[in-house]
């Protein structure tokens, strides 16, 4: 609540806050997107220019295209599709330098600079915000673990028989997805639902939203190491959801491909596995929906099967963790991320005070919604399986019982590591570590 308004905390939260999958490195700007060297000067480096950074790879873009021509659920309620540009700065914070609140520039879409006046300003970056919280709910959160996770369940159950040695290793990772997205589906997404209530979108915008989020929906945006890597983020500083990230992804795969080894002698036994290939294949059947998606119809080699159950078993627990457990931290200061807007945006500068503010964030209704619904998506169940846990031990070979005992020690120790890396941080970041990582989509 102290810092929320500062541009270092802004920039933060794009790494390491809810919604840690928007910021990509921007090698060119768009060209609805003219930001040009004498607006941003101010904001980088001496003798610097814009074209400079962006070719040294310190100019970052969250472009939230997909919400552009989304209808509001009322007249009375706006949505806005904002460009954000960032800058590493000397300091190595990611701070804004400059949001247009349109996909089209023009006289009423300018773009806000830190150099304008303060009320300008923090609205901008509400308003960026504000979009930020409708993707990252619909897109990063319901569609990318919920919805894909059950999609991973439900082909599980029709095509691998109880005893085979993939379905033991996944059901803990499925355990009440089906049942979560179901209570979803009935209270939270549908028409006249909390989402409905405390957004600017009704089901209508809900599934143009989603739909256009699955026509870029990639398989290989499910592998964490190749997501980071298709946005440019290997080496910001600073990104404790990738580091922490690619060591829970290089344990859980390291486990996996323990486990796959045991059943599978060679690439050739994956290929004979009807149950396996059937699996992938109606995996492949429930998310090609599009010509981009191209998920795998079938697996040839080991290393393939240990990847894409590395990429199931990541996306159910870690991704959906990483995703989930911040909203209360994030969103219970409403300004910091409103969830709708009463005002349209504004279309010249120097027209914002605090009044205008205040008559654009949500009412008070709106934000005690918000808060009650955050609050309880952010607990963890009293019985609630960690990752690593598998109190049924469905498997009763030895061999795997070794693996799963070395998984647990891994997973400790990568639990210490970031322990240890917080204790040196003013704000810790504890998603991603292993005691605080459920083993499925359940919340």
């Amino acid at each position: 609540m102290q810092d929320w308004s500062k541009d270092y905390m802004f920039g933060y939260q794009f790494l390491n806050g809810c919604n840690p999958v928007m910021i990509r490195k921007c090698e060119d700007l768009p060209e609805n997107f003219p930001v040009t060297d004498e607006m941003v000067e101010g904001s980088l480096k001496r003798d610097v220019t814009l074209q400079q950074e962006l070719e040294a790879g310190n100019i970052f873009i969250a472009d939230y295209k997909i919400l552009d021509e989304v209808p509001t659920s009322s007249p009375r309620l706006y949505l806005a599709a904002p460009i954000c540009l960032l800058y590493k700065n000397r300091l190595d914070q990611i701070v804004p330098i400059a949001i247009q609140l349109s996909q089209n520039p023009g006289e009423k879409s300018p773009i806000f600079l830190p150099s304008d006046k303060d009320y300008d300003w923090m609205l901008a970056k509400m308003w960026v915000k504000s979009a930020d919280f409708i993707v990252h709910q619909l897109v990063t959160h319901l569609l990318k673990t919920h919805l894909i996770s059950e999609v991973f369940e439900m082909a599980m159950y029709r095509q691998l028989s109880a005893v085979h040695p993939v379905y033991k290793l996944l059901k803990p990772h499925v355990r009440f997805t089906i049942a979560i997205n179901a209570a979803a589906r009935g209270k939270l997404v549908n028409e006249g639902g909390v989402f409905n209530k405390i957004s600017s979108i009704d089901v209508t915008g809900m599934n143009k939203v989603m739909q256009s989020a699955m026509e870029t929906l990639t398989y290989e945006s499910l592998c964490f190491p190749e997501a980071i890597r298709a946005r440019g983020m290997e080496d910001v500083p600073m990104y404790y959801y990738r580091d922490d990230g690619m060591k829970i992804w290089k344990t859980i795969h390291c486990f996996v491909t323990d486990v796959v080894e045991i059943y599978y002698d060679n690439d050739e036994t994956v290929q004979k596995d009807e149950e396996i290939q059937a699996f992938v294949k109606d995996i492949s059947f429930g998310m090609n929906n599009s010509d981009i998606c191209e998920f795998p119809e079938s697996l040839k080699t080991r290393e393939e099967l240990e990847e894409y159950l590395t990429a199931v078993i990541f996306t159910s627990s870690a991704q959906h963790a990483a995703v989930n457990f911040g909203q209360f931290d994030w969103y219970g200061w409403i300004p910091n991320s409103p969830s709708t807007m009463r005002k349209p945006p504004p279309k010249h500068k120097g027209e914002v005070d605090m009044k205008y503010i205040m008559e654009s964030l949500p009412d008070r209704g709106c934000s005690s919604e918000v808060l009650g619904t955050v609050w309880a998506l952010s607990r963890f169940q009293k019985n609630e399986l960690f990752l690593g846990m598998y109190p049924d031990m469905l498997f009763t070979e030895q061999p795997v019982k070794e693996a799963i005992k070395t998984f647990l020690k891994k997973l400790d120790e990568v639990t210490n590591i970031i322990k240890s890396r917080n204790e040196g941080l003013t704000m810790e970041y504890c998603y991603l570590s292993p005691d605080k990582i459920p083993n499925s989509v359940a919340i």
